[in-house]
């Protein structure tokens, strides 16, 4: 039998990893937002044209906005209550945990100010930009606290590692966040057309070098050095295979003029999930936690719930 602080931290554990999916979705609802043209949608907040559900104002566009805003809402309150459990089972929890929690709370609140912002004062380039920040960081904070909470290791791996993965996580960002702003300052369909503001095109697609190579050069590094780093070989394939997927998606995007949305959601798409498994790459621990075996009845699950 179980006792009772293991399985209030695996209960916890499984929140956060759901809460990594509701955050990499949002992210993409966002961008599919911008993508079809819908930030403005729904022209009030926190409503849409005064209700909670619009109904007879309903179109694609009005629901993307809409949807962004419902699957944000429900994110804050699944992260409020992970704020009460670890304050409420404290005694039983990692003392690091309700900190943990209480930031991630407090970035919620500041990314929904900025999402108020964005429509409020009709989707400036600035603040679209520094929400999408925010949401990055948000689904790479909780990707790491879902480690966290999967593992009672106190073996931590080895220093290059935090570094090569925490460099790689912070590069992917910043590549997101240019790409961000070239997109909301629709630079690339300017340039494409008019051939103005093409600066910021020439920055993503230059920049997208170096950062493919810290990601290569940290899975590489992994597999060489052998030991633990090593057995994580299928996550740091992953990583490889979604950096090839996300360079083949940035040409085919430019390749098809903008002209698809579907495929400029997917390079946000995999971009975001990229983060995602850096993160949890970065802050993962060599060792698995006893607390898995005991609550699923079998170690080697706890690999599919980190995939």
């Amino acid at each position: 039998m179980m006792s009772s602080p293991p399985r209030v931290r695996w209960r916890l554990a499984q929140l956060a990893v759901h809460l990594v999916v509701a955050l990499i979705a949002l992210v993409v609802i966002g961008g599919a937002t911008r993508v079809m043209e819908a930030g403005l949608a729904c022209p009030d907040w926190p409503l849409c044209y005064g209700s909670l559900l619009p109904g007879r104002q309903m179109n694609v566009q009005v629901f993307l906005e809409w949807f962004h805003r419902l699957d944000a809402f429900v994110v804050g309150l699944a992260l409020l209550a992970q704020l009460g459990a670890a304050i409420f089972w404290r005694s039983q929890l990692p003392a690091w945990l309700p900190w943990v929690c209480g930031g991630l709370v407090v970035l919620v609140l500041v990314q929904g100010a900025l999402g108020a912002l964005t429509v409020l004062q009709l989707l400036p380039s600035g603040v679209v930009t520094a929400h999408l920040a925010f949401a990055l960081t948000l689904v790479a904070a909780v990707s790491a606290l879902a480690q966290g909470l999967l593992s009672f290791s106190v073996e931590s791996p080895p220093l290059w590692w935090r570094l090569m993965g925490g460099a790689s996580l912070l590069a992917v960002i910043g590549q997101c966040l240019l790409g961000g702003r070239m997109a909301t300052a629709w630079a690339a369909q300017r340039c494409l057309n008019g051939g103005q503001a093409c600066q910021w095109l020439d920055w993503h697609r230059i920049s997208a070098i170096p950062v493919a190579a810290c990601v290569v050069i940290f899975v590489g590094t992994a597999l060489l050095v052998g030991g633990w780093p090593r057995r994580q070989w299928p996550f740091l394939i992953s990583a490889l295979g979604l950096v090839v997927t996300q360079v083949g998606l940035g040409f085919l995007t430019l390749q098809l003029g903008l002209s698809q949305p579907a495929v400029t959601v997917c390079h946000q798409l995999v971009a975001t999930l990229l983060v995602a498994l850096l993160a949890a790459l970065t802050f993962r621990n060599p060792e698995g936690s006893p607390l898995v075996v005991s609550a699923v009845g079998d170690a080697s699950s706890i690999d599919h719930c980190h995939g």
